[in-house]
């Protein structure tokens, strides 16, 4: 009897770890580049019971008496690379990328330690030095791993290469890279990504397009019927508790009593 407790206890753990992932796509919908994430359910290995030192079996011993499956546990999580729609700023540094690739950012932590992070983010903008920065101050990395320094008295226009021009003449190049294996990222961050040890960078086939950002790739319809899936599927495991827990009840509290 127990053992259909801790069933519906694991199913609540699972579905719980679904909801997290869920709420937090739906938290970055209109967050710029952001790729949603999804999860994994795996089953405990199944374990063989057996009858142990039972004199109905005879001493010394065993015999099998089925299969059981302890219920689920939480698997994998992956993240969703897929293409997120266009929107149109008409603003030059506005960044998105049409294919697979990524934007290489130096980052710099609150500890002043500088590392490259890679984005699908473009939303650029220049600060009061004229380099070219992230909305959160980080620098664009060119394709020399130079920061990007654009002058702010001339117009600029970026061709779909990467390729920054002032005054028709090329001033630098956005490094833009990918990576041979996924699996080799980790989110660092809603926006930013980290290569894993063993991760291969190649060169990005992406075209730039200046003027629009890539926005979530999350579909706030099809997440919220998911929502509701989860929340269901979380209420009956919670049912299966508490029937339980009411036989429990009786077994202990009712069927134990001594007729008078």
């Amino acid at each position: 009897m127990l053992k259909g407790l801790y069933t519906a206890w694991t199913g609540m753990v699972n579905e719980q770890n679904r909801m997290d992932i869920l709420t937090n796509n739906l938290a970055n919908s209109t967050t710029v580049g952001f790729k949603k994430e999804g999860s994994t359910s795996q089953a405990f290995s199944d374990v063989l019971a057996h009858k142990v030192k039972d004199v109905s079996e005879g001493l010394g011993t065993t015999r099998r008496i089925g299969v059981n499956n302890p219920g689920v546990k939480i698997g994998e999580n992956y993240t969703d690379y897929s293409q997120g729609s266009f929107r149109i700023t008409d603003n030059t540094y506005d960044l998105a990328l049409g294919g697979e690739g990524f934007f290489a950012i130096e980052f710099t932590n609150k500890a002043g330690e500088t590392s490259v992070k890679y984005t699908r983010a473009g939303q650029f903008t220049l600060n009061k030095e004229g380099y070219l920065v992230t909305t959160e101050g980080d620098y664009v990395l060119d394709d020399k791993n130079a920061h990007i320094k654009i002058d702010t008295l001339h117009d600029a226009r970026i061709d779909n290469d990467g390729t920054i021009y002032q005054n028709d003449r090329a001033v630098a190049k956005i490094k833009l890279v990918d990576f041979e294996n996924y699996d080799y990222l980790t989110k660092y961050g809603e926006n930013y990504y980290t290569p894993l040890e063993g991760a291969k960078l190649t060169d990005s086939k992406a075209t730039v397009y200046s003027g629009y950002l890539e926005m979530s790739n999350v579909q706030t319809v099809s997440e919220m019927v998911q929502l509701i899936s989860i929340t269901r599927a979380y209420e009956s495991n919670q049912k299966i508790i508490q029937t339980y827990d009411d036989t429990l009840d009786v077994a202990v509290n009712q069927l134990g009593k001594l007729q008078g």
